[in-house]
């Protein structure tokens, strides 16, 4: 039997949207299907005492340049060419992170999380505008006033602050970050790590 896959991201960090990139290749040679679990990272930082890296190394100029390095590597191997830079990141996700959790109570969470990976790092849109996010979702043929009105919902809030209390007891302290099972994995590098995982778990049964 295949153990449970779970990728916790948000919108805002570009190293999720490489995960979201590559995910299909490991679901493929896998069978597994990989379980998108939104979560607000702002809010992760704060409960895990952690902070983005801009904020972490802003002193310690190598190790900015080093991620710079790392990025345009992890591109180059995996062809994500249509990646752009968001010029107004860091972005305020709450909005679109909301959104996922009504898409995916919706059924439609695959479909919205592809729309707005792209829209943050291909279009490089400045997704905490509603008017923006409106017009961006109705492109990608979702309902933009629909989900703005949905993300005003209770429930849709309680679930992503519960989502965002439950990973961080779990050890998440940022994102992208992964769950085979009960093991944790965390960054994009750890992609390989996560299939030789899922394998392992499989053939244990």
């Amino acid at each position: 039997m295949a153990p449970r896959v779970e990728f916790h991201f948000d919108f805002g960090s570009p190293n999720a949207y490489f995960a979201h990139k590559v995910i299909p290749g490991i679901e493929q040679r896998t069978g597994v299907t990989f379980a998108y679990v939104p979560m607000l990272l702002g809010g992760v930082f704060k409960l895990a005492n952690n902070a983005s890296p801009i904020v972490a190394f802003k002193d310690t100029k190598a190790k900015l340049d080093y991620m710079k390095i790392e990025t345009k590597r992890f591109i180059r191997k995996h062809g994500l060419t249509h990646f752009k830079m968001n010029p107004h990141f860091p972005v305020n996700t709450v909005q679109i992170m909301r959104g996922a959790v009504a898409a995916e109570m919706d059924g439609q969470l695959a479909r919205y999380a592809d729309a707005v990976f792209a829209c943050m790092w291909e279009q490089a849109l400045k997704m905490d505008d509603a008017d923006v996010i409106r017009t961006a979702l109705d492109a990608a043929g979702l309902d933009g006033a629909r989900t703005l009105a949905r993300i005003q919902d209770q429930d849709v809030k309680d679930t992503l602050l519960k989502n965002t209390e439950a990973t961080v007891a779990r050890g998440t302290f940022g994102a992208p970050t992964f769950f085979v099972g009960n093991e944790i994995f965390f960054g994009k590098d750890k992609l390989g790590d996560v299939e030789e995982e899922i394998a392992v778990q499989t053939a244990k049964g």
